[in-house]
């Protein structure tokens, strides 16, 4: 038996126990998933992305420490007799790149992060209590996410995510750093009017070195306390959602084996589809759907004004993981077929998102 793609509605209750009725969950040119091979199989899937989102952890305290060790030079060159105090301003702006590429980074780490919670909450913490089954569109969210990655984050976000946990301080150590060398060197300043004539450069007034200075910094601290309102991410070590473990188990067992809806999920919905199939196997092409597809079908009536001819529309709503199942379904019934998969804005009903929640 050849499964059927993971669906909403088809997805009410776990896969059946190996050996029991000979069903398989996964065939391929005749390679055949019992369920106990599938869940191995995932098991080492959880690994791999794991293993993959630690090397891309250690990719961010790279530059973060790339961050540091400037720092501490340029603040070290700066406070030697005789080197100018524009060092620490030069590096100011080096810390800036530094920040730029960690926070492109963390996109990526964003990425393979939210895969694993999405394990983590809907595939094995969903085998420790009821219903004890995955959420009926867990398979489809990672398997969209498999087959169009896309960051879960906007870069806006991990800049000001990068920026609040490392950065900040580093940019407010340069800015001490900075007054402190003018103020020490050459001799001890006596007044705040000293200190601005030491900061001028190149002919540059003092007050606007210290203006431009200040005024970066305040910008960039603008952008971290913007961007804390941006949560689209998954998070390092817990989604946002503030559910608590005793409200989430007792949420998860009140279900009913084919209502469990997944308490997290990444910032964007699933992408959904309209397909229209044109074809002179209307019946045959519609059954076939019907079974394997787990799909809503409509059938139009179109005339070919080409030909002629009287031609039925088959038109059904999906999403991005069933395409190619689609159109190798109807392939198999009807080689010259004409299909036509194009964008939803949004679907509403059975197997999407309920007509009923909608404001």
């Amino acid at each position: 038996m050849t499964q059927t793609p993971h669906d909403p509605d088809a997805a009410q209750s776990p896969p059946p126990a190996e050996g029991s009725d000979g069903e398989f969950v996964w065939s391929f040119r005749g390679y055949h998933l019992r369920p106990s091979e599938f869940v191995a199989a995932m098991a080492h899937y959880f690994r791999a992305e794991g293993q993959r989102a630690n090397i891309w952890r250690q990719r961010l305290d790279t530059t973060t420490n790339w961050a540091v060790i400037s720092t501490g030079a340029s603040i070290t060159v700066a406070f030697t007799s005789g080197n100018h105090h524009a060092v620490i301003l030069l590096n100011a702006l080096l810390i800036t790149i530094y920040l730029v590429i960690e926070a492109r980074r963390y996109r990526y780490y964003e990425l393979w992060s939210s895969r694993i919670r999405l394990f983590e909450t809907d595939f094995f913490a969903a085998m420790l209590v009821p219903p004890f089954g995955p959420s009926p569109d867990w398979a489809e969210s990672l398997a969209e996410s498999l087959l169009q990655p896309h960051f879960p984050i906007t870069f806006l976000e991990a800049i000001g995510r990068r920026y609040r946990r490392n950065y900040q301080w580093i940019f407010l150590l340069l800015i001490l750093a900075w007054f402190a060398r003018l103020w020490l060197l050459p001799v001890p300043a006596d007044s705040f009017q000293t200190i601005l004539l030491r900061a001028g450069i190149a002919g540059l007034p003092g007050i606007w070195v210290t203006a431009l200075f200040l005024g970066y910094n305040v910008i960039w601290f603008c952008v971290g306390l913007a961007t804390m309102v941006l949560q689209e991410a998954s998070g390092e070590v817990l989604p946002r959602y503030n559910l608590g473990a005793e409200n989430i188990l007792k949420s998860l067992a009140s279900q009913e084996p084919g209502q469990a809806k997944a308490w997290f999920r990444r910032g964007r919905p699933r992408q959904q589809l309209l397909a229209f199939i044109i074809t002179d196997r209307e019946k045959d092409v519609a059954d076939l759907m019907l079974k394997e597809l787990k799909r809503g079908v409509t059938s139009l009536k179109g005339t070919g004004m080409f030909t002629g001819q009287e031609r039925a529309v088959l038109m059904c709503a999906l999403t991005v993981t069933e395409v190619n199942h689609l159109k190798a379904l109807v392939v198999q019934q009807d080689p010259n077929a004409f299909v036509i998969v194009t964008p939803a804005q949004e679907v509403l009903g059975l197997g999407f998102n309920p007509l009923s929640e909608t404001g």
